[in-house]
C-alpha cells in the first residue's frame, strides 16, 4: 500500500501496515494490523498512531509499550529499511538532520529537520547539514 502524506516523502518511507505485518510479523493480514492499531498499541516517535498507512521513515522510533519493545528504522547496507531493536533509554531521543534554517516574523529563528519538524529558537551554533538530538518524550 502507498503511504499517506506525512513527515517523510513517498520514496523514503514505509507504511506502518508493512512494518507490523512484513518486518515484525505481528499480524498475518492488514485486517489484523488495523485491529492492533485501533487498539492503540503502537507508538511512532512517542505518539499513538492509528492510521495503517502512516509513513515511517529514517530514524523513527516505533514502540509497542504492551510488549516493551522499541525499534528504530534504519537503512541496511543495500539501502533497504531495517528495524533495529533498541533499549528504552535509547528510544527517548531521535537524531535529525537540519535541512533548512530561516527567520520568521519578528526575527524569530527557526530550523527544519529531515522529517519536517520545525524548531523555534534553536541553538545558534546549529547549521544546515548538522545532526541534532531531539527528545521525543517531551
Amino acid at each position: 500500500p502507498r503511504p499517506s502524506e506525512g513527515a517523510h516523502g513517498f520514496r523514503e518511507s514505509l507504511p506502518l501496515v508493512l512494518v507490523l505485518r512484513e518486518k515484525l510479523g505481528f499480524a498475518l493480514n492488514s485486517t489484523e494490523v488495523t485491529k492492533i492499531l485501533m487498539a492503540q498499541f503502537v507508538e511512532v516517535d512517542g505518539k499513538v498512531r492509528t492510521n495503517p498507512k502512516y509513513p515511517t521513515g529514517f530514524q523513527d522510533v516505533i514502540s509497542i509499550p504492551k510488549s516493551g519493545e522499541n525499534y528504530r528504522v534504519l537503512y541496511d547496507v543495500k539501502g533497504r529499511f531495517q528495524l533495529h531493536k533498541i533499549e528504552d533509554k535509547e528510544a527517548q531521543y531521535k537524531l535529525c538532520k537540519v535541512v533548512q534554517k530561516y527567520t520568521g516574523r519578528q526575527n524569530t529563528p527557526y530550523l527544519r529537520t529531515h522529517d519536517n519538524r520545525v524548531i523555534r529558537y534553536p541553538d545558534p551554533a546549529a547549521k544546515i547539514h548538522d545532526t541534532i538530538k531531539i527528545n521525543i518524550r517531551t
